[in-house]
């Protein structure tokens, strides 16, 4: 998943890009709700973490912008506001969550993964593809009952695949689901990363879960 982190905290911001990247996360950073609203006028997230006490525009400026957006990214707002006015005011502008500053980042993790799963209709933690189960609370999975002992990005790309099964994704577009806007990486990577994975998934049994169509990219069917 792709994820935006908007706070004018230089440490809250190191802190959820570091865990959430650790996790296979995509994420940029920005630290007010301008640069958030340009980030999201020019790239796709799949989730936005939005700070409301920002300078220049702040999380209720950008909560309301996006109000009108016809697609718009699950937003779960992290701050420091604990009145339960500041949640009405939230949800009702279109938050999808809220979460009170200090944070547990467990409990965020866990609280973005629900909204991930929301995102494309999936209220299950767990995604099935034959033999294949992906647990998406815990990030695991398993062929059968041998686990798969996969490195996060090879799990976050595997779960992007499985959730758009029958769906071809050229490497470029997976690329941009899988790594951030300033990635010193190239699309070329996620080659390299295919390739680990399939080795993987063939220890196990599956060699043919992931189709490659030469010039077009890769579907799970």
């Amino acid at each position: 998943m792709r994820v935006l982190v908007v706070d004018d905290s230089e440490r809250v911001r190191r802190t959820l890009a570091t865990g959430l990247r650790s996790h296979g996360m995509a994420v940029d950073a920005v630290a007010d709700g301008a640069d958030a609203l340009a980030m999201l006028n020019g790239l796709s997230f799949d989730l936005v973490v939005l700070d409301l006490m920002m300078p220049r525009v702040d999380g209720v400026q950008v909560l309301q912008t996006l109000k009108g957006w016809a697609q718009k990214p699950r937003i779960l707002v992290l701050s420091a506001r604990d009145q339960v006015q500041d949640r009405v005011e939230a949800l009702n502008l279109g938050a999808d969550d809220y979460l009170v500053k200090p944070f547990a980042f467990d409990e965020l993790l866990a609280r973005l993964l629900a909204l991930g799963r929301r995102s494309v209709a999936a209220a299950s933690p767990e995604l099935r593809c034959g033999p294949l189960t992906l647990d998406t609370a815990r990030q695991l999975g398993r062929v059968d009952d041998t686990v798969l002992t996969l490195t996060p990005k090879e799990y976050a790309l595997l779960e992007l695949l499985v959730r758009r099964k029958g769906h071809l994704m050229s490497r470029a577009v997976i690329f941009e689901q899988l790594y951030e806007s300033d990635s010193a990486a190239s699309d070329t990577v996620i080659e390299v990363l295919m390739s680990t994975l399939r080795t993987k998934l063939s220890r196990a049994g599956l060699r043919d879960l992931i189709e490659t169509r030469r010039g077009f990219g890769y579907v799970v069917t």
